[in-house]
């Protein structure tokens, strides 16, 4: 039990750490681009990067967690994300800092899958959605923080890498105090390689496509809000420190609430809090189009935070409700899979948008993926109630 207790501690941690980091590149990138006259369109499609990189590797990541373990992945990933966050200084060019994103995605996605993969694993059903929300709420704690280190650009411009790097770096270190695990296989041996993942990708996807809505919403949400937002502010003439303000206030409200709404979720269902949630967060936004106070954003933001910031680690924790333990490890890949294709398309949507119809087009174009969203969980959840009587 302590064994597992410390090692649950430690993984929260890392991906406190990983947090930041993509919370500090979102939106310090995006403002770096604004201020050199980049396009809204170019900036927004340049932050799609971290996900492709997640898309590109997602693939191929699940035969090596069986043949190697958790521990192994977590370092490579984690290494992988420290060099590519201290190489951005090197050289300030589109492509390099794109393909340095694309690493950080990588990188990213090897920590994140092989983290909640092995808690997922050692977590007790009833306490399932409860852990899954505290690891939910560290990577939102990291998220908060990232973009307050963008101000350190007053100081030097590439110190917010610096920091983010060496921080990446500590967290690293602490995974290799932990003892190595595998995950557990069926009595029936699966096999182990690309074409059999893509089976079990399949018959996760049959079970449990429904778990994959709120992922995939999310990460067009988060990437929209944390790279598309401050061009949206500071064309509105929303101070820098107001902006990344703003950002944070969303990822606050997460962290007061994600683990309350976690353990709700576990006595309720995942499928009765999703579509209320979902539907309620796409009121409030669009309420939020119509505020231009900077204050009554931050207050729009926290709460968008509270009904919106929970999604991922609900639509995880659900697919882990729905799918076999023999299949997590492909279960947790289209989680993220859905979470990057969602924040592909986030940033380089409302990007364009933008550009073709101005500011306030963002909270629209958010409000009606949110509604569209909502209806796929109602009905959707509905369907299967009815097909299991």
């Amino acid at each position: 039990m302590k064994s597992n207790r410390f090692k649950f501690w430690i993984l929260t941690v890392v991906v406190a750490i990983s947090g930041l980091s993509q919370g500090l590149l979102l939106p310090l990138i995006s403002i770096i681009f604004e201020g050199n006259g980049i396009s809204s369109g170019v900036n927004g499609f340049h932050a799609t990067g971290i996900y492709i990189g997640v898309l590109l590797v997602s693939p191929f990541i699940e035969a090596p967690l069986h043949r190697f373990g958790y521990k192994p992945i977590i370092i490579v990933g984690g290494g992988i994300v420290a060099l590519a966050l201290l190489l951005f200084p090197l050289w300030f060019n589109l492509y390099f800092w794109f393909i340095l994103r694309l690493l950080v995605g990588v990188g990213d996605h090897m920590l994140h899958f092989s983290s909640q993969t092995w808690i997922g694993a050692m977590s007790h059903p009833s306490k399932r959605g409860r852990n899954m929300a505290i690891y939910g709420l560290f990577f939102s704690l990291g998220f908060a923080v990232g973009p307050q280190l963008v101000n350190l650009m007053e100081i030097n411009v590439n110190l917010p890498f610096f920091i983010s790097g060496i921080m990446v770096l500590i967290a690293w270190g602490l995974v290799w105090f932990l003892r190595n695990e595998f995950v557990a296989e069926s009595a029936v041996i699966r096999e182990i390689s690309f074409f059999g993942s893509l089976k079990r990708f399949s018959d996760v996807f049959r079970l449990a496509w429904i778990s994959m809505i709120p992922p995939f919403v999310y990460g067009i949400l988060e990437t929209a809000l944390n790279a598309t937002f401050p061009i949206v502010g500071l064309r509105d003439g929303i101070p820098q420190a107001m902006v990344v303000t703003i950002i944070s206030s969303f990822s606050v409200g997460t962290i007061l609430f994600q683990v309350p709404i976690g353990i709700l979720s576990d006595r309720i269902g995942r499928a009765k809090v999703l579509p209320i949630f979902v539907g309620v967060g796409a009121i409030v936004f669009f309420v939020t189009a119509f505020v231009s106070n900077s204050i009554l954003l931050i207050v729009m933001f926290f709460i968008l935070g509270i009904f919106l910031g929970s999604m991922y680690s609900l639509g995880l924790s659900y697919m882990t409700d729905l799918t076999p333990l023999e299949l997590l490890p492909a279960g947790n890949i289209l989680v993220g899979m859905s979470f990057s294709l969602g924040s592909i398309i986030g940033p380089s949507a409302t990007g364009i948008m933008i550009g073709l119809f101005g500011n306030d087009v963002f909270y629209f174009v958010i409000t009606g993926l949110l509604i569209a969203a909502f209806l796929a969980l109602f009905f959707g959840n509905a369907r299967k109630s009815s097909t299991m009587v």
